[in-house]
């Protein structure tokens, strides 16, 4: 066998891939994007809007079981856990499938994607890079509503104790850690959808169809979990354990719901990233 055939080519004199699409580029470039300005005008301004609703259509009533969205204006902190109650069904779904589907196939689209690589980006750290910065923003996104619903819901509603649904208070900083452990059980529950949605987009070269494909998938599985014939499958659905984040807001946290949603979430997140990266370094780029 020649020299030819089992030595490298040499790179190009101060090129190392590690330098390559930092994370700190990308994450600008997002940045500069409109979408990423108007999703997060749309989440910033919910509690408003939430807010807006009871002073319009008055108090929400303690008819049937008694949920958060029965003490919602009892104080701010109890606004802006009913504003993670309202949004993390679907709302907050939207932008994690937005950041994370419109990656790869948003550079096929714009036919910059093949420039990319040639630049050279290796496709390991081009995937590595937008997915980073997918997640990011997509914890930015999912941090920002109740962070805006808590200044919010203090303003109108006041910094007082968080009354629990069942009964029972917890002070405003405890409330707060709460509802950390809350926001961050929900980007859990969502690396499922992030994975989906950037799975799809090495698959397609448009946008509109990974966002629209890891939504149209996210809502198949709240269908299927809404079944109760399915019985104790629906326990390997992430969207089962969607709302688990709840158990964090009664006297003593309950881990169980949380640690079981979130590593079916975790799990199913690992294939679907397995499948983006096999079906990536072996694709034919041609935009």
């Amino acid at each position: 066998m020649s020299r030819s055939a089992t030595t490298a080519p040499p790179a190009a004199p101060g090129w190392a891939a590690r330098r390559t699409l930092p994370v700190r580029v990308e994450a600008v470039r997002q940045v500069r994007r409109r979408r990423t300005l108007v999703v997060g005008l749309l989440v910033a301004l919910l509690p408003a809007v939430v807010a807006a609703a009871f002073a319009v259509g008055g108090e929400p009533g303690a008819e049937g079981r008694a949920t958060l969205l029965h003490v919602a204006t009892a104080s701010g902190p109890n606004f802006a856990a009913t504003c993670l109650f309202l949004s993390s069904g679907f709302l907050l779904v939207v932008p994690v499938a937005l950041f994370c589907g419109d990656t790869i196939s948003a550079e096929a689209g714009w036919s910059s994607l093949r420039y990319l690589l040639a630049a050279p980006v290796p496709r390991g750290r081009l995937l590595a890079s937008k997915l980073t910065v997918g997640l990011l923003f997509s914890a930015a996104a999912i941090a920002l509503l109740p962070l805006s619903a808590l200044a919010v819901g203090t303003l109108r509603y006041g910094w007082h104790p968080l009354h629990l649904p069942t009964g029972g208070t917890l002070s405003p900083g405890e409330a707060v850690r709460r509802l950390a452990i809350a926001a961050g059980y929900v980007f859990l529950a969502q690396l499922v959808t992030a994975a989906l949605a950037f799975w799809l987009s090495t698959v397609t070269d448009a946008p509109l169809g990974a966002v629209g494909g890891a939504l149209g998938l996210t809502i198949l599985g709240h269908i299927l979990d809404a079944i109760t014939a399915l019985g104790h499958w629906r326990d390997f659905l992430p969207a089962h354990w969607q709302f688990a984040w709840a158990d964090a807001f009664q006297q003593h946290v309950a881990w169980t719901g949380m640690l079981k949603g979130a590593s079916v979430s975790f799990s199913c997140a690992l294939v679907l990233l397995a499948l983006a990266v096999r079906h990536f370094t072996a694709k034919d780029i041609v935009s």
